[in-house]
């Protein structure tokens, strides 16, 4: 498999393993639900790649469909390189803007895009894929990055979007009509597009001039220009006419025998009055329910960039357009419809202008489904533009043409908070929620989903879940307030408050213990001392 260089893919190789778990603080304020919670709809305002680590430990391996819509690097985009990695040379692009002068783009932008990938990757479920909305410009490398983060055995398809429909004569080259989207399965063994619905155009194709009473049908031509050995033979119509073999340079794409047996079978169609060259009846009923998804989308049935910005426009009446390219909902809705179920999840970690978000209530209203949506978008605009359009999208918008009647549903506001540091936890200083630091310490101790619900409360015997490993629970000893942290010890009434252990693995996290590890080991437990040796139980 070729492998692709570039300047800083040493740094940022494992870059996505430093980045430190963040708070994920709700907003009530600016949330459209009853109650503000980690298993809504969310709205993330925060740098993506931080955002994305913080929603490990709730998400990693449940994302049935991420879209993301990058910058394409055009170099009239002035996006900016925020990864603060550990080295001098990538020190010295922070906060700089990233134009057609900048001799690095390209660097910069598979610097940007490679540790992101690596935290999609873990995002995604087994069964899911990835799509990545891509142009000229970074197209051909983005293949090869991609091939690296998700091998290159899971590729899929490169699909071809008409955004535009009418030329610009005022191109200097060629006039650019269309974007790809490019797919990748996170398990290609495991994931297979849904079939799309039938148009009625399509539907009309199926005749029904005889009245079969197998239902409708269409006939196709049963001969090709592919040689067959045993596809030359005559046949006699039931006019009496003898036709002795296919036109000239094909031949007939079945056997002698398997032609009579569709032919008693009333499967071969001779025309109105017998007479005809044969054609094979398909009936409907014998097809595939819906149509295989094809490579080439046009917008007609995807929609446009021009059709983006009426829609947004009729939402959020701007007075200036703040996206050049947006994306239309009649595009990420067909995405949705051949990757995504009732209740599957769908990650947007480059949001914009929530057009993801807007398919997903789209798609729920029309077909009753119950998708869930997650948006990260790290600019100001994250609540005036991205919740705003959600919000209105939700409940409607009596003075827009076409979003007087709202979708429903709802959506919890998040902001990145501060980084769960454990430096900061001994000395006292940003001490995180109960939550947050259960969230952190159980996902990283066990590698999988943590839920808040979970949590019991009952500070004699903290429980916040069970894992693989610690069928017999997972228990944190904490409050967000040093005199606590100083002062308490797990002790052998703590442990025998927890219950008997029915020989099942438990795990306590506690600041400090006054057990030797004979009591420990005798009660099944594994300790794990606040704020050190989180990492200890790791992959276990």
């Amino acid at each position: 498999m070729p492998t692709l260089q570039f300047k800083g893919k040493s740094f940022v190789q494992n870059h996505h393993l430093a980045v430190k778990f963040h708070q994920l603080v709700g907003v009530k304020g600016k949330s459209l639900t009853d109650k503000v919670s980690l298993h809504d709809n969310l709205i993330v305002q925060g740098d993506n790649l931080k955002a994305l680590k913080a929603l490990l430990p709730t998400y990693a391996g449940k994302v049935k469909c991420i879209y993301i819509d990058p910058p394409y690097n055009t170099g009239n985009e002035k996006w900016v390189y925020n990864d603060n990695v550990n080295s001098p040379m990538m020190q010295e692009w922070l906060g700089s803007v990233v134009d057609k002068d900048d001799l690095t783009r390209h660097d910069k932008w598979l610097c940007m895009m490679m540790p992101r990938l690596k935290l999609l990757k873990e995002l995604l479920a087994e069964d899911g894929a990835i799509f990545v909305s891509i142009d000229d410009n970074e197209q051909h490398v983005m293949r090869v990055l991609m091939d690296e983060v998700f091998g290159q055995h899971n590729f899929v398809a490169n699909i071809i979007w008409q955004k535009n429909f009418s030329p610009r004569n005022t191109a200097k080259w060629f006039s650019e009509d269309h974007d790809y989207l490019c797919c990748y399965a996170k398990n290609k063994d495991q994931w297979a597009p849904q079939l799309l619905d039938r148009t009625e155009e399509q539907l009309k194709m199926y005749s029904n001039p005889d009245n079969d009473p197998r239902g409708p049908w269409t006939s196709g031509d049963i001969s090709a220009r592919n040689p067959y050995d045993k596809g030359r033979y005559s046949v006699k119509a039931p006019s009496g006419r003898v036709i002795k073999g296919p036109p000239a340079g094909r031949y007939w794409t079945i056997s002698e025998d398997k032609f009579k047996e569709l032919d008693r079978e009333g499967r071969i169609w001779w025309g109105e009055d017998g007479n005809n060259a044969p054609r094979h009846k398909r009936f409907l009923s014998d097809v595939k329910e819906g149509i295989v998804p094809r490579t080439i989308w046009l917008h007609s049935e995807a929609g446009n960039t021009q059709e983006a910005k009426k829609e947004i426009n009729d939402l959020l009446q701007f007075e200036e357009e703040p996206f050049q390219t947006p994306k239309p909902s009649k595009l990420l809705a067909r995405l949705l419809s051949i990757t995504t179920s009732n209740e599957d999840i769908v990650l947007d970690s480059f949001a914009g202008s929530g057009t993801t978000a807007h398919a997903v209530l789209k798609l729920n209203k029309e077909d009753g489904g119950n998708r869930r949506f997650i948006l990260v978008e790290m600019e100001d605009y994250a609540d005036s533009i991205t919740a705003e359009r959600v919000r209105r999208v939700i409940k409607g918008v009596p003075k827009s043409k076409n979003f007087q009647e709202g979708t429903g549903g709802s959506f919890s506001y998040f902001k990145l908070g501060p980084p769960i540091e454990m430096e900061h936890i001994l000395h006292g200083d940003r001490l995180p929620s109960y939550e947050e630091l259960a969230r952190y310490v159980y996902y990283t101790a066990t590698g999988e989903e943590f839920n808040a619900e979970d949590i019991s409360g009952d500070p004699k015997k903290p429980f916040i879940g069970t894992s693989k490993h610690y069928l017999g629970g997972v228990y944190l000893f904490y409050e967000p307030d040093m005199g606590y942290l100083m002062d308490r010890a797990f002790t052998l009434d703590m442990a025998r408050a927890l219950g008997k252990h029915n020989n099942k693995r438990r795990l306590v996290f506690a600041p400090m213990k006054y057990l030797d590890q004979d009591y420990l080991d005798e009660m099944r437990i594994d300790y794990s001392q606040l704020p050190f040796e989180i990492y200890k139980f790791k992959g276990v």
